[in-house]
């Protein structure tokens, strides 16, 4: 099925052909690059496979730091 609605519209004003071409070129630029700078999801390290997991978190002396040590983060 096709679309029978055009792509641009002009509201106001009456550009002449140049203009026109000039704004399809701008608009077909526009829609050119945004397409190519989406690149699509991200692919996500696992949990298991996460380096920064395996550093060791910053130590924090003072009393209960021993009770803190425990608790999730």
């Amino acid at each position: 099925m096709t679309d029978a609605r055009p792509l641009l519209r002009v509201v106001r004003g009456h550009p002449d052909d140049a203009e026109l071409a000039a704004l399809t070129a701008v608009v077909a630029a526009a829609a050119a690059s945004s397409a190519a700078a989406s690149p699509g999801p991200a692919r996500r390290t696992s949990w298991w496979g996460d380096r920064a997991a395996q550093l060791r978190a910053p130590l924090h002396p003072g009393e209960g730091a021993w009770r803190a040590s425990a608790l999730p983060r």
